[in-house]
């Protein structure tokens, strides 16, 4: 192929040319919402089972992408190849599932060849065709029509605005049922336990803390210096102050050495009782991590003890273990 005119503005404008042609055509599905729209989601609020998609070719894509987000957003559902499908992979489809299957002209070779046997197992199918008249169509128990006036492709040809059409049509079918099932952030995290939501919303405190020999702890008659030592060889920036119980009187930290030394306080004579802070914040195990974070970012501090119900330390934590958590 030989190349044609590239200048900087030229393509520039074709690609402003597309978008607006992908826009207009997503816009268009808007008035085509109706009872067929709510029946679709219907049928699949209805599945017991799960939501097979299939679609050839480029329509196969965006059937993968469809099947991820209903996966993602409390609906079961998986992409089934049709070319598969015809040499086998039809037995994934029981009789409690829903199929949802994409094509354009709805006379994809292979999708037609295995709609007899999505009707034989009497399962619904919902159609998202361009042609309503199409073979996909007729067998369909719903017709969603994702019809274009024009391709972006200045040849009319390859697949982009019905594509795009198809795809904003999957994500509305998602998101209406999402919607409808009472889908919360919590919900979305379990489906997506190594995203940062999924961190924020999923791990707890006793997930991170440091327990055991990690945690500094001094009673309230240790002398200053040996306070030092114990966070110093903890490496949290602070130490706790216990009584016999192991329980938390209170905590001294990186801070609190710097106005102890400003008042030429005698780390060999002075205790711990004589300068920890009481009545400090302290995490619990079963609090949320992103909890702990806010409660660290509210009152401007680095580090927390976690105490459980009786107020004895069981952990701690600091900024650096939230950040290798990912949850700041």
């Amino acid at each position: 192929m030989t190349p044609v005119n590239a200048s900087a503005e030229l393509l520039i404008d074709r690609g402003r040319r597309v978008l607006a042609t992908e826009a207009g055509a997503v816009a268009a599905l808007e008035n085509r919402l109706d009872g067929d729209f709510a029946r679709a989601c219907q049928l699949i609020l209805a599945c017991e089972g799960r939501v097979v998609v299939t679609g050839m070719g480029k329509s196969g894509h965006i059937g993968n992408k469809i099947a991820a987000t209903l996966a993602s957003t409390g609906t079961p559902s998986f992409y089934l190849h049709p070319a598969e499908a015809i040499h086998g992979d039809m037995g994934m489809i029981t009789g409690k599932d829903v199929v949802l299957a994409l094509s354009n002209s709805g006379e994809t070779d292979e999708l037609r060849t295995i709609l007899p046997g999505i009707k034989r197992l009497d399962v619904p199918l919902v159609a998202l065709t361009g042609k309503r008249g199409s073979t996909l169509a007729r067998y369909a128990t719903v017709v969603l029509d994702v019809s274009v006036e024009t391709e972006a492709c200045p040849l009319n040809l390859a697949p982009t605005a019905s594509t795009t059409a198809a795809l904003a049509m999957g994500d509305a079918l998602a998101v209406a049922v999402l919607e409808a099932r009472g889908f919360s952030e919590e919900d979305f995290a379990r489906s997506h336990p190594g995203g940062s939501l999924g961190r924020r919303l999923l791990l707890h405190v006793e997930d991170i803390m440091r327990t055991g020999d990690q945690l500094p702890a001094v009673s309230s008659d240790t002398v200053l210096s040996k306070g030092l030592l114990e966070m110093s060889r903890k490496g949290l920036g602070m130490t706790t102050v216990l009584d016999d119980k192991n329980r938390v009187l209170g905590i001294f930290t990186d801070g609190d050495l710097r106005r102890a030394l400003d008042r030429q306080l005698d780390v060999h004579e002075t205790r711990m009782n004589d300068v920890m802070v009481t009545g400090c914040k302290v995490a619990t195990p079963r609090m949320l991590a992103a909890e702990a974070v806010h409660l660290m970012e509210t009152h401007r501090i680095t580090s927390l003890p976690v105490v459980d119900e009786a107020g004895v330390l069981v952990g701690a934590l600091n900024v650096h273990d939230l950040l290798r958590a990912g949850v700041m």
